[in-house]
């Protein structure tokens, strides 16, 4: 079942202790070459450097509360972020977490995991590889699946992002949101239903929600190109694609060139790293992938930051 507004409102509740409520900045038009003025949130500044820990700890809080969370802890497959933020929340619960990641998760990230505490496991060529191991492994030990996007209480956990950026900056009248599996636009799309036009940012090379919005279904996409670690869903969530085709008004892709632009865009103008993934929806902007209507007031997500900050930098 898909999370409504009270769902995303008791998930704001239940994890305020050990999230942080992101700034935002507001840029005229010209700034960093935007066509327009716009207001980013920098989600990047979450713990674990992304927006994952928001529905992560709602999940495993959540199981808590009603007392189904086993004594195994808890298991995740991840591209790196999720597995990131499971283990941060983990650590921070007192939970033994283990983190079944692809070979090609970037070092940067194992490392957060494995910082953070969890038993990580590498294997397999994409997420849904590593997925498949997870579910195998749980199996052995009982642990709690946390999804990284197909579960109500992860998609609830980062709708409250979008609760922050609507009293934040409450004039915006579109939001533009990088796209993976869709929890992150999912879950901000049950809290906004419609009072903000959502844009759905992906690589040319990920292009799940693109695709499923054409096909009228979640359908099986190609996952490539720079940003696939954190953007790489072969498929959309189910849950989140109802949300989805009431909700996202637009969805666009951008291409690796551009998303390398947005990353030096914000490391050269605002001193910020954003991994490919978490300067995705910028780059949708600076290179006119989506033109804003007249009179638009645009909000960005900038959602991620765990990259090595050499590729960024130099």
């Amino acid at each position: 079942m898909t999370p409504d507004r009270s769902d995303i409102l008791a998930a704001a509740a239940r994890i305020a202790p050990y999230v942080r409520h992101t700034p935002i900045i507001r840029l005229a038009a010209g700034d960093l070459g935007l066509p327009c003025a716009a207001t980013l949130k920098l989600e990047l500044l979450q713990h674990a450097g992304s927006f994952k820990p928001r529905g992560a700890f709602n999940r495993i809080l959540a199981a808590r509360e009603a007392g189904i969370l086993p004594p195994a802890g808890v298991i995740a497959a991840s591209g790196g972020n999720h597995g990131a933020a499971v283990a941060y929340a983990a650590q921070a619960l007192g939970l033994t977490a283990e983190v079944f990641v692809p070979e090609h998760t970037p070092a940067s990230k194992r490392a957060r995991i494995e910082g953070c505490g969890a038993r990580l496991v590498r294997g397999g060529a994409t997420y849904f590889e590593a997925l498949a191991a997870s579910r195998a492994r749980q199996g052995e030990t009982g642990a709690m699946e946390v999804h990284a996007y197909d579960h109500a209480d992860v998609l609830a956990g980062q709708g409250t992002t979008a609760i922050e950026f609507e009293a934040d900056a409450p004039d915006l009248t579109h939001i533009l949101i990088a796209t993976g599996g869709g929890g992150l636009i999912g879950g901000m799309a049950a809290w906004l239903a419609g009072r903000i036009s959502i844009v759905s940012v992906e690589p040319e090379g990920c292009p799940a929600l693109h695709n499923a919005l054409a096909a009228g279904r979640p359908v099986e996409s190609p996952v490539g190109g720079i940003a696939a670690d954190a953007l790489g869903a072969r498929q959309v969530g189910n849950l989140m694609f109802p949300l989805a085709q009431a909700y996202v008004g637009a969805a666009v892709l951008v291409s690796d060139a551009a998303i390398v632009a947005a990353q030096r865009t914000l490391w050269n103008g605002m001193r910020l790293i954003a991994e490919p993934g978490g300067a995705t929806a910028l780059a949708a902007l600076l290179s006119g992938a989506w033109v804003p209507p007249p009179g638009a007031r645009v909000g960005v997500l900038v959602c991620g930051s765990n990259t090595d900050p050499a590729l960024v930098t130099q």
